[in-house]
């Protein structure tokens, strides 16, 4: 049984990791960059080990590194987390060539499921209704051309080793499809070192829909329903909701059983999550399949009450499912937000720096999965992913009310973020009625973007920012400095009154 778990990630999702196996018995070893000496989940695990410059290339994404330190620390498995080499299948079978148990999919699941060209054709076999499309790579323009007429117009032409949105590009007409070609298959090899792409009916308001599946060593698979992803910016999720608001009883079913069946065709063996598209007849198509946990896995562990991180170290340790389908249910309603450090009226730009105060939302169904707290610096060199907010009701309507409250509460002091956009979102009236697709960012950007607006909670937010300056300096301040800092605060009548300066 698994004594030790090496942790070969960072921020939220390594502290997440650490904090079952801590309710496990199981021993943590974090593993860090000279950017992440001060992180939250070095601090947390057990044991850390430094791997490495600050470049992810050079210390996250370093086999040779992250291995040395599951020997030193005498770590007997390794959890990816998502990101970085959690679908690698090199550092997989790394793993297994050196003794250690990757809580993970073997190999060949990876390498079959992230080729998306042999993915499709893998679907196609197992009876899992796939996007109308090319059954393997272009090869040339009028290869393309062929392809475009015998499906019609708008089409993707999509990177196969792809992901995030890289490599793809929307082809409306004839005229676009050599520069879309160029331009999809030269950034798929800037991005994954691999030019191949394939091209597949680009299906109109769509909903992004996924399943998350869990399977064992000795052949079972069940699914634990499905997650709503379609609020997303440049083809990455921001909000995510279970359920889905447009799904019917029937095709919920349907998919579910379908997404089983996508596991099985690869021998799957672990937590994973088959990707879907429907479109506005609740027809769905399978998109792609992630061979690791998703950043958004906590609204189906709040909704069917299952620790998905404990099961995955269950399945790794070689035990039989602990769950059956038919015990597994829906029970009430999760919203995630994702809470990132960027700029939003500056194109969502990442914004590194220190944070200098965090208030965290609580109460009923309120659950925070973060790695910041006050006086870390969020690195330039990673995703600016700080926190995931995760609020559970006994209906959407609930959820969404005590996700709009809990926002409200949230402040990060420090650096710019998206928290207000995030507020916008969820008061949109599309996404309010549960009637929203992938375009739904773009429909609604006008709503979206008017930021500078600043009601009572803004107001709030600067007395409370003054409040801690006020702790940190005045204490330490000469009487001129003190008086000088007071005159400053003179544009800021509330913060006078509070504070009676």
């Amino acid at each position: 049984m698994i004594q030790k778990v090496l942790v070969a990630n960072r921020g939220e999702i390594a502290v997440r990791i650490i904090r079952s196996c801590r309710e496990m018995g199981i021993l943590t070893v974090a593993v860090y960059s000279d950017a992440d000496r001060k992180a939250l989940h070095v601090l947390y695990a057990d044991e850390a080990y430094h791997i490495g410059p600050s470049p992810s290339a050079d210390s996250y994404l370093n086999m040779d590194n992250i291995m040395r330190a599951a020997r030193l620390s005498g770590a007997d498995a390794i959890h990816p987390g998502y990101g970085f080499l959690s679908e690698n299948a090199s550092f997989s079978a790394r793993c297994q060539e050196e003794g250690i148990i990757f809580i993970g999919p073997g190999p060949d699941a990876i390498s079959t499921m992230g080729d998306k060209i042999t993915a499709r054709k893998t679907m196609m076999e197992a009876g899992v209704p796939v996007v109308p499309g090319t059954d393997g790579e272009i090869r040339s323009e009028e290869e393309a051309l062929q392809i475009i007429g015998d499906i019609g117009l708008p089409v993707m032409i999509k990177a196969s080793a792809g992901g995030g949105g890289k490599g793809m590009r929307l082809v409306k007409n004839d005229k676009e499809v050599t520069s879309a070609l160029r331009a999809a298959r030269s950034e798929a090899r800037a991005a994954f070192g691999d030019d191949a792409v394939f091209i597949e009916k680009y299906i109109e308001s769509p909903h992004h829909i996924e399943y998350q599946i869990l399977a064992d060593k000795h052949g079972n698979a069940i699914h634990l329903f499905e997650r709503e992803c379609s609020v997303q910016r440049r083809h990455q999720k921001i909000i995510e909701e279970t359920p889905s608001p447009i799904l019917t009883p029937l095709r919920r079913q349907q998919m579910g059983d379908a997404a089983i069946a996508a596991a099985k065709a690869v021998d799957y063996c672990g937590a994973g999550t088959i990707e879907f598209i429907v479109d506005k007849d609740l027809n769905y198509y399978f998109l792609e399949m992630n061979t690791r946990l998703q950043v958004e896995h906590p609204i189906t562990e709040r909704v069917v009450g299952v620790d998905l991180v404990k099961e995955q170290i269950h399945i790794a340790n070689g035990e039989p499912l602990r769950l059956e389908q038919e015990e597994l249910k829906q029970q009430g309603h999760a919203i995630e937000c994702r809470v990132y450090a960027e700029d939003p009226e500056n194109n969502f730009m990442p914004a590194p720096g220190k944070v200098t105060h965090i208030d965290i939302p609580y109460g009923v169904g309120i659950r925070v999965d973060g790695s910041i707290y006050e006086g870390i610096e969020i690195p330039l060199f990673y995703d600016p992913l700080m926190a995931k907010l995760i609020v559970w009701g006994k209906d959407r309507q609930e959820a969404l009310e005590r996700s709009q409250r809990a926002l409200k509460e949230f402040k990060i002091t420090g650096v710019r973020n998206n928290l207000r956009f995030l507020e916008r979102i969820l008061q949109a009236g599309a996404f309010v009625e549960g009637n929203y697709s992938t375009h739904f960012i773009d429909e609604n950007k006008d709503f979206l973007m008017a930021l500078d607006e600043c009601p009572d909670e803004c107001e709030d937010m600067v007395i409370i920012t003054a409040f801690m300056e006020y702790l940190r300096r005045v204490k330490k301040a000469s009487p001129k400095e003190m008086t000088a800092l007071k005159n400053n605060w003179k544009d800021y009548p509330r913060v006078r009154s509070v504070f009676k300066l």
